[in-house]
């Protein structure tokens, strides 16, 4: 959190003191400078005054416009300067809840550094859209080139990409070559990643596509999902409920585990009670399954060479596979005692 020198609610309090009554009172309950720290909207104070929501947009930008043409304001120039520095700091475009909070923790004293930051010359801001948060901006160059590789980062993910976050950091900074030496620090970086509504990072500090269940967790499978993918081996169902719990803090019942990793093709039953990922390259199906897949993709193979790759898709007792190879409904064996799949 910054150190500001200047107390935002005295500067605001010195420029509302140039407005007639009326007009310090919709700017107050506007953006919410008074002991009510809600923003009103225009229809809620125009029934206050029994006046158009129109009207109320007019008294606001008449206010704003008065204060900016006074001496009061003018003097308040070093106030302006220092919160331009800070958000220069920052990156040069920030995320707006960002902003607030970096420069104080207090509700009612951000509604007042927001007023400042209307008022000031230096400072553009941009809403929320479709792509991007609310912003605010004080170098248009750094701005354009942010928005821009932000939307080349987002065509370059699929929707099941999951990034650990130095490697986002680093492919962000691709894009960015041409941005100024005193950016290119990884705060920054995460700041700009932040301003983005279309990519965001899981409860674990893995990026990806915001829309995607593998980031944006939702439910007992996406949490399933990632601790068995931050765990980077197959889990017993009963060790999947209680990883979520300690990581995620959010409780799983064993069999409502067990129930929804069966229904998701994210995971495969690998053993008893085992789970894997079939990113990893598991496959769903019996031993029997595996085995003929195996078969057909390599050709015939020895009784060891069977087991030795079946045991790397599946956790189950090496007598299990020597049982189903013994099936020749499925399975024959040629006279140098090699394995093939019956066609």
């Amino acid at each position: 959190m910054a150190t500001i020198t200047f107390n935002p609610k005295q500067v605001t309090k010195r420029l509302l003191a140039v407005l007639s009554d009326r007009a310090r009172d919709v700017v107050v309950s506007r953006f919410g400078l008074g002991t009510d720290t809600e923003r009103k909207t225009l229809e809620a104070i125009g029934a206050k005054y029994k006046i158009t929501r129109e009207r109320v947009r007019q008294i606001e930008n008449y206010a704003i416009a008065s204060i900016k043409k006074s001496d009061v304001y003018h003097k308040e120039a070093v106030v302006m300067e220092e919160l331009r520095e800070h958000i220069v700091a920052l990156g040069g475009i920030v995320c707006e809840d960002g902003l607030l909070t970096y420069l104080s923790p207090n509700e009612s004293v951000q509604n007042h550094i927001n007023f400042l930051l209307v008022l000031g010359d230096f400072f553009r801001r941009e809403k929320e859209d479709e792509h991007f948060k609310h912003r605010w901006i004080v170098d248009e160059a750094v701005a354009k080139q942010v928005h821009e590789s932000l939307h080349k980062l987002y065509d370059g993910l699929s929707h099941d990409d999951l990034v650990p976050e130095g490697e986002m950091v680093a492919s962000f900074l691709e894009y960015l070559k041409g941005i100024s030496e005193q950016y290119k620090n990884e705060e920054i970086i995460k700041r700009w990643l932040s301003i983005s509504k279309a990519i965001k990072s899981n409860p674990l500090g893995e990026w990806g596509v915001a829309s995607s269940p593998n980031v944006s967790a939702r439910g007992i499978r996406d949490y399933a999902f990632l601790v068995i993918r931050r765990h980077g081996s197959p889990m017993h169902f009963t060790e999947v409920a209680k990883a979520i719990l300690e990581v995620f803090g959010k409780k799983a019942h064993t069999a409502t585990c067990h129930n929804e990793l069966i229904k998701d093709s994210r995971f495969v039953l690998v053993g008893r009670g085992l789970y894997a990922l079939t990113e990893w390259g598991y496959e769903k199906g019996v031993v029997r399954d595996v085995i003929k897949k195996i078969l057909k993709k390599e050709g015939p193979l020895t009784k060891d060479q069977v087991v030795d790759k079946v045991l790397k898709e599946r956790h189950v007792k090496e007598n299990t596979i020597l049982v189903n190879l013994q099936n020749p409904s499925f399975f024959k064996r040629d006279t140098k005692g090699r394995y093939a799949a019956v066609a």
